[in-house]
């Protein structure tokens, strides 16, 4: 098939700046392309060419200053020739890019709760799960969460979980693992230190403060434990704001056992997980699924996390990672950290279990194999979503809303 995958707004594909949709892109395109002829449709970045074509695959990159410019650009690209454009986490945006297209399937990654009554009024979210051949989530508490607000979408709903490029990932107790290790710690002066890895963006959200506040009582029982918060306030750059300042601030009086890195490239970072001797995941909010769960898991590392959205969907207490239900406590945090510091056999069975889960369960092939899988066996010319809108009145509506682009695109963001 000719397949247009159209990535979010927000930053460019590869992810030179990061970004959870633009690695997921990244990452399928060797698997998705030897079937399928693939074009890529992202932001533009400085370091990027507008117009590319790598490894068989086309990238198209549209130079946007606002969301509703960059989707305008993007409807004057497409045309019917593709067989299938399959869209990332803009379900409100799918039925304006479709409108012209009825000879052209649609398909949906959701990445986030953007079925949320406050991202997509409700007669979007009729229309774009009426166009849609299919529906993939990157967890079943997204799935199901759609599912609730729309049970007409039940059958189109797909869990496909993400994954990691286990290659790029060396386990702590490899040699690659150690030497990156040992380079790491005496850059940042922890030889001889106990690393509890942090890797986050700076938002409430993801409860860094939470961590934070949980090291003031580990470091009384384990003193020569460090938290190392690798991230910042935004992919891509070294921004601060309130928050951040608020984090740095907290760690006053343990500053001696709190390291912040900044934002680290993104081709830097499987090196980062080697950093660690455990690894937390503070999630504050019911999110999606973080996909440094994936990355921890890759790396080895024993995985504390909180048991929020989807996260817990990959783990098995006791097994390949330890679940926090009392996720904005303190005290369950510093309780789980002692006690894989106190356990260091428990914390390596735990982390060679998170590797075997990676290797079995969650590599870029498995994902690959699955994102078109409901359409695999399909002649393209019998989509039966094609062109379907079964409410014209609601068409109307939304292209009213549509003649003022910014009108139209304003309330998500």
């Amino acid at each position: 098939m000719k397949i247009a995958l159209i990535c979010t707004e927000k930053l460019p594909v590869p992810p030179v700046a990061g970004g959870a949709v633009q690695l997921y892109i990244s990452e399928i395109l060797p698997y998705i392309s030897k079937e399928h002829d693939i074009t890529v449709f992202s932001l533009s970045h400085p370091s990027l060419p507008n117009e590319e074509i790598v490894d068989g695959v086309k990238f198209i990159r549209v130079n946007a200053k606002t969301p509703p410019r960059y989707f305008k650009k993007i409807k004057d690209l497409l045309d019917n020739s593709f067989d299938l454009i399959h869209v990332f986490n803009r379900p409100r945006w799918l039925p304006f890019l479709s409108e012209n297209l009825s000879n052209t399937g649609f398909s949906l990654s959701l990445h986030n709760e953007m079925f949320h009554p406050d991202k997509i009024p409700e007669f979007k979210a009729v229309q774009c799960i009426e166009r849609v051949e299919f529906i993939n989530t990157v967890s079943k508490f997204i799935a199901d969460g759609v599912k609730k607000l729309y049970p007409q979408a039940a059958d189109k709903l797909n869990v496909v979980y993400s994954g990691v490029n286990v290659e790029k990932y060396s386990p702590n107790w490899s040699s690659t693992g150690m030497a990156n290790k040992l380079i790491l710690k005496k850059q940042y002066n922890l030889l001889d230190k106990k690393v509890i890895l942090h890797v986050t963006r700076l938002s409430p959200k993801k409860g860094t403060h939470i961590v934070i506040s949980a090291m003031k009582k580990v470091i009384k029982n384990h003193p020569d434990a460090v938290l190392v918060v690798v991230g910042s306030k935004w992919y891509g750059k070294n921004e601060e704001d309130e928050y951040g300042i608020y984090c740095k601030n907290l760690c006053n009086d343990i500053s001696d056992n709190v390291v912040f890195t900044g934002f680290i490239p993104p081709s830097e970072i499987p090196q980062y997980y080697n950093l660690g001797d455990i690894f937390v995941c503070a999630s504050q909010w019911e999110e999606p699924l973080a996909r440094v769960h994936y990355e921890a898991m890759a790396a080895g590392l024993p995985i504390i996390t909180t048991d929020r959205g989807g996260n817990g969907e990959i783990f098995v207490q006791d097994v390949n990672g330890l679940l926090i239900k009392d996720y904005s406590n303190p005290d369950s945090f510093s309780h789980y950290i002692n006690y894989l510091l106190s356990r260091p056999n428990v914390a390596e069975e735990l982390g060679i279990n998170a590797r075997k889960s990676a290797l079995n369960k969650y590599t870029w092939q498995r994902v690959a194999d699955e994102v078109f899988a409901p359409v695999k066996n399909i002649d393209p010319g019998t989509f039966p979503n094609k062109g379907v809108i079964t409410n014209p009145s609601l068409d109307m509506e939304n292209r009213s809303a549509a003649s003022n682009y910014d009108n139209f695109f304003s309330s998500e963001f």
